[in-house]
């Protein structure tokens, strides 16, 4: 057999990182509809897993000992250049908490709120007061 087993358009055509990263997708979208103006040039990522840091900072989301994301702030690299803002996303660890895709959408969601909270100074009940789409 030669071509696709399933078309493009069949959500199955898609691996899990792909599907992964739709999710952080909708996330960001749905927040830029409310703050565009406070996330233009953040930066969103997805990683499969953490760094083996010996420590993280305030700026990583973590549930118990696992981070789920990281708030990476500007910084200067010098003459006068700063690093935009990036928010990272941690797909396994947040598939592994996941009971569903429905669960992990909301969870994505979850953790982008809250570190765009993080990143804005702002609670996340002001950053997305209704909550995840649909």
């Amino acid at each position: 057999m030669r071509g696709l087993l399933v078309p493009t358009t069949v959500p199955l055509s898609k691996s899990r990182a792909q599907m992964f990263d739709d999710l952080v997708l909708d996330a960001v979208e749905h927040l830029e509809s409310r703050w565009g103006a406070q996330l233009r040039g953040v930066e969103f990522a997805v990683e499969d897993v953490p760094p083996e840091l010996p420590s993280y900072d305030s700026d990583v989301l973590e549930d118990g000992e696992v981070p789920l994301a990281r708030l990476l702030p500007p910084r200067e690299t010098g003459r006068g250049r700063r690093t935009a803002p990036r928010i990272v996303v941690y797909r396994r660890p947040l598939e592994a908490r996941a009971l569903d895709r429905a669960d992990l959408g909301d969870l994505v969601h979850d953790v982008v709120v809250e570190q765009v909270a993080n990143l804005l100074g702002l609670d996340p009940e002001e950053i997305d007061p209704d909550g995840p789409p649909g």
